[in-house]
């Protein structure tokens, strides 16, 4: 069982805290086997901690149970320029003892302030992002992003991003299958990150597609099919160039790495609950052989897909394919 920590101060916000909590701290469900988490939460001085929106919050641990844990999260804040120094210390050591530091939104601010960003990519909420490059040159901010994972350093970018952050580390520690039955219970996306690399930027996925929308849908019934953006743009009735700009305002991305990111979240299943060979798996998801799948799987994901599979798979025999990937 994981030990995840969040750290609260006084006028925590409560969106940002309510949002670790949905993701962490879900007792067991009979529908599912979804891990639990050995969940807490901590602030310097245990007893009232003031909040933002007319309301406390009661705290009983202090810092000290942040000891031994997998994960630990510091909830934004209203005054997110006022570092508590307990604070600050409490997320270096976790760091430096292999934990993994979540800082959500403002909170970005606190791990500035304990060094942790520096030469590091991050990201904050939009209206903080100059103000963070401006504090802390030394880190690589960037803006235009739902969060980023750089060395054990989680940053999100606020709001509902918050979600996807955690869906994004319960993906890379329990694969795409359990984030996908997390997602359902909250009722939100399930994969909102693009299919980046760990440690790599995520790029936006925003609002979902309105005038594209029939199209998208039918694009991932065909996803082993050779698809072109003329295609694509045919279906769509539009000019190629038309299409390709209306594409990038709807989705946020272009065509190509759209379909990309659709291929290899098929893969992914795919890996996990079938013990189909993995030049199989590389036909039904339009790679058409193991090793185009291998290289972009490894370049979103970070595992080859093998090694994926091996890591997540649900079925019991899953390995025994006899292909190297």
């Amino acid at each position: 069982m994981r030990k995840v920590v969040v750290i609260v101060q006084d006028h925590a916000e409560p969106f940002g805290l309510g949002s670790l909590v949905e993701v962490w701290d879900e007792p067991y469900h009979p529908e599912d086997d979804n891990p639990q988490f050995d969940f807490s939460i901590a602030t310097p001085r245990p007893g009232v901690v003031k909040g933002r929106s007319g309301f406390d919050l009661v705290v009983e641990h202090g810092l000290d149970v942040i000891e031994g844990a997998d994960l630990v999260a510091v909830a934004p804040h209203h005054d997110f320029l006022d570092h508590d120094p307990a604070v600050l210390e409490a997320v270096r050591s976790a760091h430096a003892a292999g934990a993994m530091i979540f800082g959500h939104c403002s909170a970005a601010f606190t791990l500035g302030a304990a060094g942790l960003l520096d030469g590091r990519c991050c990201t904050t909420h939009w209206r903080y992002g100059e103000r963070l490059a401006a504090m802390y040159p030394e880190a690589d901010v960037c803006t235009d992003v739902l969060y980023v994972e750089d060395e054990g350093v989680l940053t999100g970018a606020g709001a509902a991003a918050g979600i996807d952050a955690s869906l994004h580390l319960m993906r890379r520690w329990y694969g795409a299958r359990t984030a996908a039955t997390t997602a359902r219970r909250i009722v939100v996306p399930p994969h909102r990150d693009g299919g980046q690399a760990q440690f790599v930027k995520s790029p936006v996925r925003p609002t979902p597609a309105e005038t594209l929308a029939p199209l998208l849908e039918a694009v991932r019934e065909r996803l082993d099919e050779q698809l072109t953006i003329d295609q694509m743009a045919r279906e769509a009735h539009m000019s190629p160039r038309t299409f390709a700009r209306r594409f990038k305002d709807e989705t946020g991305t272009t065509p190509l790495q759209w379909v990309t990111g659709e291929r290899i979240a098929l893969a992914q299943e795919l890996l996990e609950q079938t013990a189909e060979p993995v030049e199989s798996v590389a036909a039904r998801v339009g790679f058409g052989n193991a090793a185009t799948l291998r290289h972009h799987f490894s370049a979103a994901v970070g595992l080859s897909p093998q090694a994926y599979r091996k890591r997540f798979s649900c079925v019991d025999d899953a390995c025994a394919d006899g292909v190297v990937a």
